[in-house]
């Protein structure tokens, strides 16, 4: 029987969920980030200031706005920025703070840098580890540790690769 550490087994999952990532993300055009899928929809929106800021509410709206691509690869740099942090000790970054780049080839650049930071961590982590308390998602609840956060990350980029795709493929689909 192969004896794989909790470690190596989240690592392994979040690579095969980055693969399912990368697969709809290498055919993205630049005009499907900012495209609408549906008329109650997130987005991101340039400011006079020349940032791009995403639709938000603290309390999710009924019905569920759909988001476009840009807003989904935002809301990943943001989880993911915030989670990152935490697994390092550091402040992470206010909601406000986390800017889209302005465009899809940056968006996918910030993602994928992302993606190497992540890494990086994972692959400094023994697996006693992961048996610490995790001050991330879950605002030091006692009952969730490190591995529960690298769990929680791996089905968040799973939710956001798949949203991901389905408005690249419903837009390919529309013929827009």
């Amino acid at each position: 029987m192969n004896d794989v550490s909790r470690t190596a087994l989240l690592r392994w999952q979040f690579d095969m969920t980055w693969s399912l990532f990368e697969y709809h993300a290498e055919r993205l055009e630049e005009a499907d980030h900012l495209w609408e899928p549906a008329e109650v929809c997130w987005t991101v929106r340039k400011g006079a200031d020349g940032l791009w800021r995403p639709d938000f509410a603290e309390v999710e709206p009924e019905p569920v706005p759909v988001p476009t691509i840009a807003w989904v690869t935002w809301h990943m740099g943001w989880w993911w920025s915030t989670a990152l942090a935490h697994l390092r000790g550091r402040t992470p970054p206010e909601r406000t703070e986390v800017t889209w780049p302005g465009d899809g080839a940056s968006a996918l650049a910030w993602l994928r840098g992302l993606r190497e930071e992540w890494l990086a961590a994972l692959d400094t982590l023994p697996d006693p580890a992961l048996d610490a308390p995790a001050p991330f998602p879950w605002h030091n609840d006692p009952d969730h540790t490190l591995a529960h956060t690298l769990a929680w990350a791996n089905a968040e980029l799973m939710k956001n690769a798949t949203e991901l795709g389905h408005v690249r493929m419903l837009r390919a689909a529309s013929g827009r």
